[in-house]
């Protein structure tokens, strides 16, 4: 019997997600594998990379890169995955002991227990210049590296008030939030009429990012969760 992973980060770099994805090589087939790790609460891409092959070894490469570059203590970050075969190795089982990293993973065949990065990996394949096939691996990373830069720095992602994740990530967020406040207030002295005469206020960024919240009269903190898909 397999346990609902129920999954809880209210700061940045306290739950990540990770996935492996297909990309569509020159001739059918052929495919690339796109390595994408997320960090939950920020919605901020923390690490990728694109290789021929899916494998453990190149897993566990990227992992350990990610962790050493975003200065992860010990004993502070869990990992959730799917139960793909690079998921459940025993060489990235075991890095996680030696970095004391909690790792966690989906239910068999549940899409649910893993929506941030079910979710991101649909944004970057529905924008409309995602081509059908690539005609290189030099042409996938290239299109990864733009790809990934907007989506961190400049796409408002509605599951974190219309701020892009490193806004959030990186701590910046009360300053933006004050910002919009500044710009709300002026128009509504301006045009108070197109407000009806009620002072607008700017989103608040939720205070917590659930995968799986347990039902409500089991919540026992006062952090309201947030579990929006939307990327």
């Amino acid at each position: 019997m397999y346990i609902k992973p129920e999954l809880l980060a209210i700061r940045p770099n306290e739950v990540w997600s990770w996935d492996i994805s297909k990309l569509k090589g020159p001739a059918k087939w052929t495919c690339f594998h796109l390595y994408v790790i997320l960090d939950i609460f920020s919605r901020y891409v923390v690490g990728w990379m694109i290789a021929h092959r899916e494998t453990a070894e190149l897993a566990e490469q990227l992992i350990a890169d990610t962790i050493d570059k975003q200065n992860i203590s010990p004993g502070t970050l869990t990992l959730h995955a799917d139960r793909g075969t690079s998921m459940r190795s025993k060489s990235v089982a075991q890095l996680l002991v030696d970095l004391d990293v909690t790792k966690t993973h989906s239910r068999p065949h549940v899409s649910d227990d893993n929506p941030y990065s079910e979710a991101q990996f649909k944004t970057l394949k529905y924008r409309p210049d995602f081509p059908a096939r690539f005609g290189s691996i030099e042409d996938a990373r290239a299109h990864c590296r733009e790809f990934f830069d907007w989506y961190n720095t400049e796409h408002r992602h509605s599951g974190i008030a219309f701020m892009p994740p490193d806004t959030v990530h990186y701590g910046r967020s009360t300053a933006l939030s004050e910002q919009r406040g500044v710009t709300l207030d002026a128009a509504f002295i301006a045009h108070p009429a197109r407000f009806k005469g009620i002072a607008p206020r700017p989103p608040s960024v939720p205070t917590a990012a659930w995968i799986n919240p347990p039902k409500k009269e089991t919540i026992t903190t006062t952090i309201t969760p947030n579990c929006s898909l939307n990327s």
